[in-house]
């Protein structure tokens, strides 16, 4: 992989952990207040945390002139389905370099609970309509990169 190549997908990671870790130390701020007796009873399951979770790193790459198109479909549709099949949405970005791209990182409690979302989710019938409409004019992702990540010990996300 080329040093160009590196650093564009380095500085979204960097990006993604900084917006993450200040997500992470503002609920912190809010948590502060002391639960009762009642709620804390309530909450005997392990909380989700940051660290726990699994990330995935997605780069989609668009036809010429379509990332509107693209940014539009997420916008209005693919955020919200990718909540309610389990996903949670982190960051967005276009990188300022690289034209027709979209980067975004979202996160799983686990491996197998990633595969079972992206199933849920490509198996969803407002899905399948939102994208044939998505493309009915032409086609917008031309390329779909896709990686996990877990968060380093020295993360400022732990």
């Amino acid at each position: 992989m080329n040093s160009r190549r590196f650093a564009l997908l380095l500085v979204p990671c960097c990006l993604a952990a900084l917006i993450a870790g200040s997500l992470v130390a503002s609920a912190d701020k809010s948590e502060k207040e002391k639960p009762t007796k009642e709620a804390a009873a309530k909450t005997d399951k392990k909380k989700e945390t940051w660290p726990d979770l699994v990330y995935e790193l997605r780069t989609y790459t668009t036809a010429e002139g379509r990332l509107p198109n693209l940014n539009k479909r997420f916008r209005d549709h693919t955020m919200k389905l990718f909540a309610k099949h389990g996903m949670k949405n982190i960051v967005y970005m276009t990188p300022l370099e690289k034209k027709n791209t979209l980067v975004y990182l979202i996160a799983h409690k686990s491996r197998e609970e990633a595969k079972k979302n992206w199933k849920g989710f490509m198996a969803d019938p407002v899905w399948k309509k939102v994208w044939a409409e998505s493309k009915a004019d032409g086609p917008i992702v031309t390329k779909v990169e896709s990686q996990f990540l877990k968060a380093t010990d020295y993360s400022p996300l732990k």
